[in-house]
């Protein structure tokens, strides 16, 4: 059949949208969700070949509580606002969210009055489930946490997440209610009509009365285009190490140390899935496409991590991962009308993004009602969204041709299955490749981090989508190159 032709890419090209969005990560993604609740035209716009493939695909996954963020930013006030839509949000999505808690820690009395200065933070904004906890009551919460911790505070509110199972999530029940997304399409330059704007694209031109720029990254490029240049991106990459299961009973929350400067230090946690993680650390960096990992970055992550939780073995880590953070130079979020008309700026969305985005989308709704856009609610909005094929029923999404392929595990590590990849396939957000199955699945991801499965995995993808094999990639044809990772077993020697 050729390259692969994203049709849902090419609707409507020639028609003009009420709204669009570029960028299809956690804030594009939250944005879209909540414009296809009102009867406008909206159109998200991807450069990649998949939602989440930026910040919002590598990250620790922590919905965060009231002391992340300073009191009297917009930070702090989204954070808060978007930790209580969690469990909601996932009720309707199914994207994968639980509670764990959270304990900052500190080890001396300087640490202590900043755990201070955390729980005042916290007060000031209205958020009182938080307290200053001791001795047995820590080690209660967190039975191997070092012994010289002499004091925490205690956020009950804090939680762990799947980032880029949400972000597929919101972006699948947006285009179920009217949506149009347009991947593999990278903004080129935006002209300011009268009226709209002209975005031009690689891939043609879209029409467009407003503009919502969620570029992540590359948020401060996309504004330049239409001439605002009062911001600029500060790129930040934080490593991680991740480990199998077998190690989540070191940690019962999610373990911070005293922020820093440099941001909110390196954690222990598990993630959603149950994989205990450590990380991150915190490097300014030019290239924003620069998520390799090294093995100085390890280092200081494995051994700055020892000091909240000692216990964990090395030699069980199963791989490294960075991602890259969008500071901006405002040191607090931008989510605005910008001097240009209709054109909006939610930009500079780094932690607690994730946590903070679903408030963010209602912000952005306030803010174009006040702009004086006409937003009329939808009657026949569908909030609710199906996780990934688990049994076979009557809302099963693809065909199975063999009986026996919801039995057929394809990956051993994460138990995937057959029917649960031709489910993923058979959404509505075009896929193709290794890394897109991979995000909704979990297969590869286990000991053997797709040494088994992969090849198994790209025959169901030719069979479902008529593709021939030596044409389907790892990450997409359009998509940056596979980083350059620290080798697991130099890690592993770290130590000895």
């Amino acid at each position: 059949m050729g390259k692969i032709q994203d049709n849902i890419k090419n609707r409507g090209r020639n028609s003009m949208y009420d709204i669009s969005i570029i960028g299809a990560g956690v804030v594009g993604g939250a944005i879209a969700r909540e414009l296809s609740k009102y009867n406008i035209k909206v159109c998200l716009i991807e450069k990649e070949e998949d939602v989440s493939e930026g910040a919002s695909k590598a990250n620790s996954g922590i919905i965060h509580g009231g002391y992340a963020a300073p009191y009297g930013t917009l930070k702090g006030q989204v954070c808060i606002e978007g930790n209580r839509m969690y469990s909601q949000l996932n009720e309707e999505l199914n994207f994968g969210f639980r509670k764990t808690g959270a304990v900052v820690i500190g080890f001396d009395e300087e640490d202590e009055e900043k755990i201070k200065e955390l729980y005042e933070n916290s007060l000031k904004m209205g958020y009182n489930n938080v307290e200053i906890i001791y001795g047995d009551k820590i080690k209660e919460l967190e039975p191997h946490i070092n012994p010289d911790v002499r004091v925490a505070l205690y956020d009950r509110d804090v939680g762990v997440a799947s980032p880029y199972e949400l972000v597929v999530a919101l972006v699948e029940n947006a285009i179920d209610n009217g949506v149009e997304l347009k991947l593999n399409t990278k903004v080129l330059a935006i002209e300011n009509e009268e009226n709209y704007f002209k975005i031009e694209t690689d891939q043609g031109n879209i029409d467009s009365k407003y503009i919502i720029n969620a570029a992540g990254l590359y948020g401060d490029k996309v504004a330049n285009m239409v001439g605002i240049n009062d911001f600029h991106i500060m790129p930040k990459k934080g490593q991680y190490v991740l480990f199998g299961k077998d190690q989540a009973y070191l940690v019962k929350t999610v373990v911070f140390q005293v922020p820093t400067s440099k941001g909110k230090g390196t954690l222990v946690t598990t993630t959603y899935h149950g994989n205990f993680m450590i990380g991150p650390n915190a490097e300014e960096i030019e290239d924003r496409r620069d998520i390799d990992t090294s093995l100085e970055g390890a280092e200081y992550v494995i051994e700055t991590a020892r000091k909240s939780i000692a216990d964990f073995n090395i030699k069980k880590a199963l791989t490294t991962f960075s991602g890259v953070r969008a500071t901006s130079s405002t040191k607090d979020f931008i989510i605005e009308e910008s001097n240009v008309p209709r054109f909006i700026n939610v930009a500079g969305i780094d932690s607690p993004g994730l946590t903070s985005a679903p408030a963010i989308a209602k912000k952005v709704i306030n803010i174009l009602k006040d702009v004086g856009l006409k937003l009329e609610g939808k009657n026949d909005f569908n909030p609710y969204r199906k996780s990934i094929f688990i049994k076979k029923d009557k809302d099963f999404h693809g065909k199975i041709d063999d009986e026996n392929s919801e039995k057929n595990i394809i990956c051993r590590c994460e138990q995937v299955t057959e029917s649960e990849i031709i489910d993923a396939l058979n959404r509505n957000i075009p896929i193709n490749s290794i890394n897109a199955i991979k995000k909704r699945t979990r297969v590869g991801m286990g000991l053997c981090q797709g040494t088994f499965c992969t090849p198994r995995v790209k025959e169901i993808i030719s069979r479902e989508k008529n593709i021939p094999v030596e044409e389907i990639t790892l990450r997409g044809e359009n998509t940056r190159e596979e980083p350059t990772r620290v080798a697991i077993n130099v890690i592993k020697k770290i130590e000895k």
